[in-house]
């Protein structure tokens, strides 16, 4: 990143809104958990939302990292002294631990860790939730510091910081420390290795491999997907750090894993825009189910990563096709421009909106790295290795390659205009072969002419190939023919996506029932949000451009002929990175007419009628929904039933598991649960289990419920009247499923607070 930098357009208006962020924040408010963890007053308030929990302190990493990179991009001096500030404080509250341990929370979680002796599940250990997800964003905040600013503090800081982490790690057998990366912890093998790197310590790099999480790195490295169900953004820093490792160790094993994953997630997974994931899980190989909790935004920001390692093992051009796809359709589509906030999810329910973090009280995963975007706009618009130079990105920019006395810049209005510009503007015969992305959207391939003169195609792993003695002065210019055409979803080749170039087009459908705000604290406050009628396009996909054409050759604005139905509408498409604050579609049902009239969406109704009459739902399993909702547990199981895609929750024995759900005080409430209907009695750890269990409202009984298979192979919903006197007054209630010796509660596959009765089938 350091050779390059953003010349004016998009990108550069993105980053610098971004900056804006980075300086606004308050350090000492960033820092204040970190004091209270080790019992000291800190100078200032914490911020809320996620600041306010367990997880406090990863934003502190977060804007460390995207600190140091932004200073790495613009040269801006406040950023630099802010974090250095940040890393002297951090300095200072290290030294109130005779070990070395500063984070934002308390250490008691570790300590009881590093006994061997330890709670664990997906999300939670030693009773915290996901520590070492949380820590690791302090460890690679303070590892970039050193990196783009060359802070020795920051150096010092988390030498000592792993120091502390090795000792205790130390005391853990192999199947133990196993064990307990059970437990979310984010890059944990990556910044190990990183520390290796910095500091040749062995020790560094042997825990980096103690912390790649078999169960999952073993199958991917054999080729076997066993991913459906999982929580997809846990996956991807293991991989991340396995394809570090790689380079490292050499081991072919880490780059089957990384190479495979990929792969699986990228043409099995990703939406159109390149997110996945929805409620932050991968769904099955092949699926695209669409929904509001799609796209998690982090997730994107991990796979580019990941892209990046891969491109430099093979320099194809297929996997910056992947990158320019989730960088203008995603990443840059996921930060407001006004605000310059963040998304978590970004929906692709058809008729919803993008909703963004508040700037002092959401500090949610997906704002962290949303702070670290727009600094690393620049990597992997070049890539250099030795005499080569790779032109993967057609975005304005300069790269100034010190070492070979060569700067050249890139002059675009790409993707508005179908071309580009690379003018040399240092050089005195120095030798470099260009390679120039040929992408997989070009209509007719990608022409090009050095100094005038069109030049012959030669082609290498997707790349034209030029090898020149450049000078001052010579100019490269390229041709990057569009057109409209269209994505299909894997899942269903009527659910289409309008695309130009590289370029995601999403219907801009207005606001219409808008909410108050779309930027708030809770990412999920706007799930059960009213929807909008989308139409159909009628239309046939073949011949696209007889029903959709460009407004005119300035702006990437589209319109259809009327061929949305009902109604005869016409449709306005722009860019989905444009689209805010407004309602739209990404997908659309495109049909002919026989098919539109053959058409009926008994899911689509059925949906929409449940959104309608819900106050309050909880996915089990999934986590933000299940921290949301303030889980509390005893005896409880989750997990994911790859049968029906769906995740649950149970209790066994004297056990049971409770969420805080929202209701409507003035009005009657009713409760909606999902089983599987294959569920009965069943065997665990040579004790036999009768599905027999209460319901409780605030600890008063509502119903008592037997599952005996009575409705094999599919999932089905049982509606409890709640009687009036159980909510009156309240804004919230908890419901608990309780189970006792003997039997089991659940499991449980859905929980929906509702304010009508539904009709069951």
């Amino acid at each position: 990143m350091k050779d390059v930098t953003l010349l004016k357009g998009m990108f550069y208006d993105s980053q610098m809104k971004g900056k804006e962020y980075l300086l606004f924040l308050d350090v000492d408010r960033l820092l204040a958990p970190c004091y209270e963890a080790v019992l000291q007053t800190p100078k200032k308030p914490r911020y809320g939302g996620w600041e306010a929990k367990e997880i406090a302190g990863h934003s502190i990493g977060h804007w460390l990292s995207a600190a140091s990179a932004m200073y790495q991009a613009s040269g801006d001096e406040e950023l630099k002294r802010k974090a250095e500030y940040a890393v002297n404080e951090l300095s200072h509250i290290q030294q109130f631990d005779e070990e070395g341990y500063v984070s934002g929370f308390s250490r008691a979680c570790f300590d009881e860790v590093f006994s061997g002796d330890f709670r664990v599940d997906h999300f939670s250990l030693g009773g915290s939730w996901v520590p070492w997800y949380s820590i690791h964003k302090l460890f690679a905040g303070l590892i970039d510091t050193y990196r783009l600013t060359g802070n020795q503090t920051a150096l010092r800081v988390v030498v000592k910081l792993a120091d502390w982490a090795k000792k205790g790690l130390d005391r853990l057998t192999d199947e133990q420390f196993q064990r307990m990366l059970i437990c979310e912890h984010g890059g944990m093998n990556e910044a190990m290795a990183d520390l290796f790197m910095l500091t040749k310590n062995k020790a560094y790099l042997e825990l980096a491999e103690r912390f790649c999480h078999r169960a999952i790195l073993q199958p991917l490295a054999e080729g076997k997907d066993e991913l459906e169900g999982k929580h997809a953004n846990t996956q991807i820093p293991k991989v991340i750090g396995a394809a570090k490792l790689y380079d490292i160790t050499g081991n072919e094993a880490y780059r089957n894993a990384a190479l495979f994953f990929w792969e699986q997630v990228v043409y099995q997974r990703s939406y159109a825009i390149g997110g996945n994931s929805i409620g932050e899980h991968f769904g099955a190989e092949g699926s695209e189910e669409l929904g509001v909790t799609t796209a998690e935004t982090c997730n994107t920001y991990n796979m580019l990563k990941l892209t990046g390692h891969l491109f430099r093992w093979f320099h194809e051009a297929r996997f910056m096709d992947y990158y320019e796809n989730a960088l203008y359709n995603h990443i840059l589509a996921s930060q407001d421009p006004d605000s310059g906030m963040k998304t978590y999810f970004v929906s692709t329910q058809p008729g919803h909106f993008k909703v963004y973090c508040s700037p002092e009280d959401s500090f949610w995963c997906c704002t962290g790295t949303g702070m670290e975007n727009p600094a690393r706009y620049t990597q992997h618009i070049y890539d250099i290795d030795q005499d080569d130079l790779y032109v993967n990105l057609f975005i304005p920019s300069q790269i100034n390659m010190q070492e070979k006395q060569l700067i050249i810049t890139q002059e675009t209005s790409f993707p508005a205009a179908e071309k580009t510009r690379l003018v040399v503007k240092k050089a005195d015969g120095v030798p470099m072969t260009l390679h120039i992305r040929i992408p997989y959207w070009t209509n007719g391939g990608l022409k090009a002419a050095v100094n005038g003169k069109r030049i012959q195609s030669v082609e290498k792993n997707g790349y034209l190939v030029i090898h020149k003695h450049w000078n001052t002065g010579d100019c490269i210019e390229i041709d990057l023919p569009m057109k409209l055409h269209i994505y299909q979803a894997k899942d269903d080749p009527k659910k289409s996506v309008l695309m130009y170039g590289p370029v995601v087009l999403a219907g801009a459908l207005g606001r219409e029932d808008f909410p108050e705000t779309d930027i708030l604290a809770d990412h999920l406050a706007l799930n059960n949000h009213p929807l909008i009628d989308v139409p159909v396009l009628v239309a046939d996909q073949r011949q696209l451009d007889h029903w959709v054409k460009r407004v005119d050759e300035t702006s990437l604005v589209f319109q259809t002929k009327r061929i949305g139905q009902p109604g005869n509408e016409e449709i306005t498409f722009i860019p989905f990175y444009n689209v805010h604050h407004q309602r739209y579609s990404v997908y659309w049902y495109v049909m002919t007419e026989k098919e539109y009239l053959d058409f009926t969406d008994e899911e689509k109704e059925r949906q929409e009628i449940i959104r309608r009459i819900t106050v309050d739902a909880v996915q089990p399993n999934e986590q933000q929904q299940e921290i949301e909702h303030h889980l509390k547990k005893e005896n409880s199981y989750s997990g994911y039933a790859s049968i029906v895609h769906r995740g649950w929750r149970d209790s066994r024995g004297d056990g049971f598991f409770s969420y805080e759900m929202k209701t409507e005080p003035s009005q009657p409430m009713y409760l909606l649960v999902t089983y599987f209907g294959s569920d009965d009695t069943f065997q665990s750890e040579e004790q036999t289990y009768e599905r027999n269990f209460e319901i409780m409202i605030d600890d008063q009984l509502l119903a008592r419920q037997q599952l005996k298979a009575n409705h094999p192979g599919r999932l089905f919903d049982v509606c409890y009247d709640i009687p009036v006197a159980y909510t009156k007054g309240k804004e919230r209630v908890t419901v608990t499923f309780k189970s006792r010796k003997g039997t089991a509660a659940g499991g449980v596959f859905g929980v929906r607070m509702i304010n009508e009765k539904m009709v069951l089938h």
